[in-house]
């Protein structure tokens, strides 16, 4: 068991794999509790004693913030709030998702910005670490005033409303509520506008991509390099000097891999009849790695916003103000999630040519990869697969940012739709993961042809590892099984034992 304990110092993509990789359990710092504490405190004495109205506290919200609210229903509009905003529809989020939502509203309220009480916070917590997750709708979300509607959602099991995940099944969070010995809580003021504004739905969404996407990077090369020692390629396209004359790291660092995967291959070092190969294979340095530097880009955009506070209006104790502003705006998640869609769909493009390639019947490859052609298609209809979600991919990859609708009577005149952009990511993201499982099903077939020659150690510990679970195709089969096998193998293989070391004197070996 881990235990993450939330506190002021920056979390990072390499804290999230650990909180999202293992079993975990949350707990607040004492420094976490006393900002949380402190700020309820002076929002309190505020409210008492300030005459002037401050928004979504004293006031309705959006173009209903002139509004003024007595003090005996300030506790009653913030639940009203959270019961009229969970209007979403569609697919339930996935609940690998929805954990991360929790985890990131808790860590968002934790620095003491927002006004929460302490009790609400550990509710959270409480949620996270019994598993006991909210039903959240992927449909509804502006990503403008935040996430308002999918927030409300996993808002409403701490008033013991709403639906919830408990042992495997859905359930009214009343029951659950009742299976647990819990009492529901009851909002103060502020306390569902701090839930409900803010990007956690946007964000969490991003931060589950890019930590499978990390890996998927990872993959690309090593099936990348595999159909290329299988097409029988060249390896100078990846000469380091090559690439160092264009200074583009995410390049630089791709023909470094290809070469440290290939190192050792009988295939790649024999005398080539062909002085070029097609772009898809020599290019492969100048496409994955424009998708690596925009994926790290990418990466920094939420990491910063994983450790910031995105509801309204902000509150600062020390300086003695309570600022209304747009932090709960989506802009730079939204840009981003549509940058990472394509680059996420160039990993896939390029991979299909190259299947395209390998099924050709060129450089002494049979016809569709199979030892019979004719009596049998062998692999030509994987690569009409391939193509088909390539082509989805691309109409996912038109930008959902570049879009505005006005909402709230004008008050919300310019909206994000992060939210859209996060839902289609996740679906291109998942088509990568389909699209590389075709291109490795291709490739393995392809270097069986290429015997008794040897491709690198690294490579021939994947086909070893790969055999195990998925055979080579001497005659027709059934596709669609052997291409789910092969998706089974990268989701649950780790691409940590395919990375590669560097002794004393330099030599390059493969993992144990």
């Amino acid at each position: 068991m881990y235990q993450h304990i939330i506190k002021t110092q920056r979390i990072t993509f390499e804290d999230l794999k650990k909180i999202f990789t293992q079993k975990t359990k949350l707990a607040l710092s004492s420094e976490s509790r006393h900002s949380i504490v402190q700020c309820r405190e002076y929002l309190d004495q505020k409210i008492s004693s300030q005459t002037e109205p401050i928004y979504g506290v004293t006031t309705g919200f959006g173009s209903l913030c002139n509004h003024s609210i007595s003090s005996a229903d300030l506790g009653q509009l913030q639940k009203n709030l959270v019961m009229s905003h969970a209007c979403g529809v569609g697919e339930r989020v996935p609940d690998e998702i929805v954990k991360i939502m929790l985890f990131l509203k808790i860590q968002s309220l934790s620095y003491g910005h927002s006004g929460i009480q302490l009790a609400t916070v550990e509710r959270l917590i409480d949620f996270f670490n019994n598993d006991l997750l909210p039903v959240v709708y992927s449909q509804g979300s502006l990503g403008a005033s935040g996430d308002l509607a999918p927030l409300a959602h996993m808002s409403l099991p701490l008033l013991g409303l709403g639906e919830v995940l408990l042992d495997g099944k859905v359930v009214a969070a009343a029951d659950a509520y009742k299976e647990l010995g819990w009492e529901p809580l009851e909002l103060v003021s502020k306390e569902g506008l701090a839930l409900l504004n803010g990007t956690q739905f946007m964000g969490a969404y991003g931060v589950f991509i890019l930590l499978r996407t990390f890996e998927l990077t990872q993959w690309a090369d090593l099936i990348g390099a595999l159909s290329l020692d299988a097409f029988d390629g060249r390896i100078e396209p990846f000469f380091d000097e090559v690439h160092r004359v264009r200074h583009h790291s995410g390049q630089i660092q791709t023909a470094e891999n290809i070469c440290q995967i290939l190192s050792g291959s009988e295939l790649i070092n024999r005398n080539k009849t062909h002085v070029q190969d097609p772009y898809s294979f020599r290019c492969i340095p100048q496409v994955h790695g424009a998708s690596k530097d925009a994926i790290n880009y990418i990466a920094s955009v939420f990491e910063n916003e994983v450790n910031a506070v995105t509801d309204n209006p902000t509150i600062f104790p020390k300086l003695d103000r309570i600022i209304s502003a747009g932090n709960f705006h989506g802009q730079p998640l939204a840009l981003s999630l549509d940058f990472l869609a394509i680059a996420l769909a160039e990993l896939g493009n390029i991979s299909e040519r190259r299947v395209y390639r390998l099924i050709s019947g060129e450089r002494k490859l049979p016809s569709f990869l199979i030892a019979n052609p004719g009596l049998n298609s062998g692999f030509m209809i994987p690569q009409y697969t391939a193509a088909s979600i390539v082509s989805q991919n691309k109409q996912y990859c038109t930008p959902a940012s570049i879009d505005s609708i006005e909402s709230s009577q004008g008050q919300e005149d310019h909206v994000s739709m992060g939210a859209n952009g996060a839902v289609k990511a996740l679906k291109v993201m998942q088509n990568l993961e389909k699209l590389l499982a075709i291109e490795l099903l291709n490739a393995t077939q392809a270097v069986e042809f290429r015997r008794p020659f040897k491709t690198s150690p690294i490579l021939e510990k994947l086909l070893a590892n790969f055999r195990q679970k998925v055979d080579f195709i001497s005659d027709d089969t059934i596709m669609y099984l052997e291409i789910e096998k092969v998706l089974q193998f990268l989701q649950n293989e780790n691409i940590d034992a395919y990375k590669i070391e560097t002794d004393e004197d330099g030599k390059l070996s493969v993992k144990n």
